[in-house]
């Protein structure tokens, strides 16, 4: 990627799932956003799909800048996003879903604001003035996300609490309050366990997978 160098390292955390047939255009987009830092890594969690992903990225051959950790206990997404964030070497932590919602390219700006301006969180959102979504999406997951933040009014003014593509510092994390990694979004954990104020939400189009099944149950 063209453009100057960000003078920070970022980590990259990805819960999956049963997502190989999404990895391979994912992680083609993330290897082009590694020459904007000094150093980035991505880190894969993975909840023992047994759907070839470990196969896959053996076959792709990305290099050191790729890790993934397959878990055959204590399985969750929140729960892995928190493994992925206590195994992540680098200064900033971005956090993203494997589906293809997420647009990586975003990452930049995200982490730009993070590291240039007073933010202690970055979101990337749905809501916020610029933000779309997918003309494709369910009704039902339409309901789901204005319910989940009518229910987190409370505890943050941002326009889109729920969103799973979030990026803050690695020493914030490591300082926060006992982390309770219950649920399908951590987002609203983080800002509120580890205290944070300054948010800033960057607008994002959020599209819907193509491939693959949603992993949002009733219970989540």
């Amino acid at each position: 990627m063209s453009g100057a160098v960000l003078a920070t390292s970022v980590s990259v955390i990805i819960p999956t799932y049963k997502e190989s047939e999404n990895l391979p255009e994912l992680l083609k987009r993330l290897n082009l956003l590694r020459g904007s830092f000094e150093a980035f890594e991505v880190i894969i969690v993975d909840d023992d799909s047994r759907d070839g992903t470990v196969e896959l990225l053996e076959q792709l051959k990305v290099g050191t800048w790729l890790r993934i950790i397959v878990r055959q206990e204590d399985r969750g997404l929140s729960s892995a996003v928190l493994r992925g964030c206590r195994e992540a070497r680098y200064a900033v932590l971005v956090i993203m879903d494997a589906d293809l919602s997420h647009p990586p390219e975003t990452i930049v700006e995200m982490v730009k604001t993070l590291v240039t301006s007073d933010s202690d969180f970055v979101v990337g959102s749905r809501y916020c003035a610029g933000g779309s979504v997918d003309a494709e999406w369910t009704l039902w997951r339409r309901l789901n996300s204005a319910a989940a933040n009518l229910l987190a009014m409370p505890f943050t003014t941002i326009k889109d609490p729920m969103s799973g593509f979030f990026a803050l510092r690695r020493d914030a994390f490591l300082n926060a309050a006992s982390l309770n990694p219950l649920g399908y979004k951590i987002g609203l954990e983080f800002i509120v366990k580890c205290g944070f104020r300054k948010i800033r939400e960057i607008s994002i189009f959020f599209a819907v997978r193509k491939k693959g099944v949603s992993k949002l149950s009733f219970g989540e």
